[in-house]
């Protein structure tokens, strides 16, 4: 099979499509970087979703978080490109938010799609509860149970994050039934044993129940606050260094050998592979 087509969405204040096209490129994707405008038919010829197996909406500060994070971003994907995205996501594609791309999501109500119901807002992501932008590195435990294709594999991950609005909030009903089905896929957390309890700074946030990622009922859907694509060589960890002598006199293992945010990719593309 040809390599899998992917799509990422660049303009208006996202910023991390650089890197995410290239951790696609790495994980064996044939990766294309489309302006917001072409995706929704405004301005040069239309570039249809439906070209692409793999859609990601990446990080940064979309028409600047004015009204809130990934609110302008939604409503404009809603009025533009809603039938499309229903349409590519029936057909089997995949589609991943990071960070701001979560928040869209989430606004949209592609996320948690409880249901099959890909239209209503049941959660949201609201301001860090000690009120200001962080930019830290975070430990990540997945849930092994859920069905969400992209962490197949992964049991503990490292990765940084970077938001001022990455509170996970919904009510008990919603949580509850996103528990039952093991649609929460990432949990922020001390160690690869124990959650973080929310808290600080391994809960960065306050998420409710350590919540960094959820994905929706098929798997298909996936959104986080962290960033893979930022971790797409063991150097970008902070502490390589210190790892890497550590496994020089025989103490810890190989930092080269440590899952990075480019398995996450990795995933999407082997399941395109084999599926689609």
């Amino acid at each position: 099979m040809k390599r899998p087509k992917a799509l990422v969405v660049t303009g208006y204040g996202l910023n991390c499509d650089y890197e995410t096209h290239y951790a696609l490129k790495l994980a064996g994707a044939e990766a294309e970087r489309v302006h917001i405008n072409r995706l929704v038919g405004l301005g040069g010829k239309k570039v249809s979703l439906l070209e692409y197996q793999i859609f990601v909406l990446g990080g940064g500060f979309s028409w600047a978080d004015d009204h809130g994070a990934g609110v302008l971003m939604a409503n404009k994907l809603r009025k533009y490109l809603g039938e499309e995205i229903s349409l590519f996501l029936r057909e089997g594609g995949l589609a991943m938010g990071i960070c701001n791309g979560f928040q869209g999501f989430v606004n949209l109500g592609l996320l948690p799609g409880l249901k099959g119901d890909y239209n209503s807002r049941k959660v949201a992501l609201i301001g860090n509860d000690r009120g200001n932008f962080i930019d830290i590195w975070v430990k990540l435990r997945v849930n092994p149970k859920s069905p969400c294709v992209f962490t197949k594999g992964i049991e503990y991950l490292e990765l940084p994050v970077r938001h001022a609005e990455g509170k996970f909030y919904a009510e008990k009903e919603t949580l509850r039934e996103m528990l039952d089905n093991n649609q929460v896929v990432l949990t922020y957390a001390l160690s690869e044993k124990e959650d973080a309890h929310g808290l600080w700074p391994y809960n960065p946030n306050g998420s409710l129940m350590d919540i960094a990622g959820i994905c929706d009922s098929t798997g298909r859907v996936f959104g986080l606050m962290p960033h893979p694509e930022a971790f797409n060589h063991f150097t970008n960890h902070p502490q390589w260094t210190y790892k890497m002598e550590g496994f020089r006199r025989g103490i810890f293992g190989d930092p080269a050998k440590e899952p990075t945010g480019i398995q996450i990719f990795q995933n999407a593309v082997k399941f395109v592979k084999e599926n689609l």
